[in-house]
């Protein structure tokens, strides 16, 4: 590594000719961005890709332009919204922490004030700090470990390298302009210095980047080999009367909490009995990957003549497939491929 002290003129230099236009982001020079749509824009990227979160956040901010909009939402319209995105304790999280932020009349301004609210961790608050109020905090996301690592050539495997990574980015954080700074590497890992190929040849940051010197920009951040995950397997009932189908609320913590779903069982620690007397028909199997696991979910259908044990009859007319999470989509895709069913449908 050569003189740290460049790295941040250089970097902040490239951002202000290259700055990726997203629809929560401030363009450089253009003042301090609105905490709420950092919050909510973060909470929202955790673990999920800009490229999908493009569309459900501005679905959300012409919804609920602020947090007190959010805070005052129905639990049920929320979570549908969110429906898609996965990592449903997210959506949980958001509602409680808008909530509280519109009690106090506002974000806090610091990073520790910020990481005392629902659902904020380490890194949530440090980036709603930097960005929102330009404070000194050092932003380390996955794009940013990949280009510190390269930069400092650290070579232990992830995610014991964590700690170390964390330490050096904090070295390059400046005190003017960290929000940019922080916006800056984050657009840099995503942009050039990529998992494959990194495109170091028009990299801003080429001449002081150790991987790069050695021939090994490519090969790091360095990761150990995964474990499979485990198969779970489980079965879900779909079923129909001439004007509705029968869903469920999922119980509000564990795995798709406070969703809207159809009965379930087997997959989630369950061990259920059909939720209504029917003549249930296997149908097929639909598969979906989970974090820790991977599922085979049996699917059954049926037409109810009787009043269900388990669930709710939701009106035809009120059903909407993409409210459901992206399992239940499968099962009903799955159901019936042709789409919705319209109401004194034939069965």
């Amino acid at each position: 590594m050569r003189e740290r002290t460049v790295i941040a003129p250089r970097l902040l230099d490239w951002y202000d000719r290259h700055a990726r236009v997203l629809p929560w982001r401030v363009p450089p020079g253009q003042g301090r961005a609105d905490p709420y749509r950092v919050w909510l824009s973060e909470v929202m990227l955790q673990q999920t890709t800009v490229a999908a979160v493009k569309d459900y956040f501005r679905r959300f901010t012409t919804l609920w332009p602020r947090v007190q909009d959010l805070a005052a939402a129905d639990d049920a319209q929320v979570m549908a919204e969110w429906a898609g995105l996965g990592y449903y304790a997210r959506a949980r999280n958001l509602l409680a922490c808008a909530r509280e932020v519109a009690a106090r009349g506002g974000f806090p301004t610091t990073r520790e004030g910020l990481a005392a609210l629902p659902g904020i961790g380490p890194y949530t608050s440090a980036a709603i700090a930097a960005i929102a109020h330009d404070a000194p905090e050092t932003v380390v996301d996955g794009n940013v470990e990949r280009v510190v690592s390269r930069l400092f050539a650290v070579e232990t495997p992830m995610p014991a390298a964590r700690p170390r990574l964390r330490e050096l980015a904090a070295t390059l954080t400046p005190a003017l302009r960290p929000g940019d700074f922080a916006q800056a590497m984050m657009d840099l890992g995503a942009t050039i210095c990529t998992p494959r190929n990194p495109a170091c040849a028009i990299c801003p940051l080429t001449g002081d980047c150790d991987a790069r010197a050695q021939g090994i920009a490519a090969e790091l951040p360095r990761k150990l080999a995964k474990k499979p995950k485990p198969q779970r397997h489980g079965i879900a009932w779909i079923g129909i009367t001439n004007s509705a189908v029968l869903v469920e609320t999922r119980p509000p913590k564990g795995l798709l909490g406070g969703t809207l779903a159809f009965p379930s069982s087997g997959w989630d620690g369950s061990d259920l009995p059909p939720p209504a007397p029917a003549d249930w028909r296997d149908i097929g199997t639909v598969r979906h990957v989970f974090t820790h696991f991977q599922l085979d979910l049996r699917i059954a259908t049926a037409s109810l003549d009787r009043a269900p044990a388990r669930g709710r009859l939701l009106p035809l007319a009120e059903f909407d497939p993409k409210a459901l999470p992206g399992l239940m989509r499968k099962a009903w895709a799955l159901a019936f491929p042709a789409g919705p069913l319209p109401p004194g449908h034939d069965g």
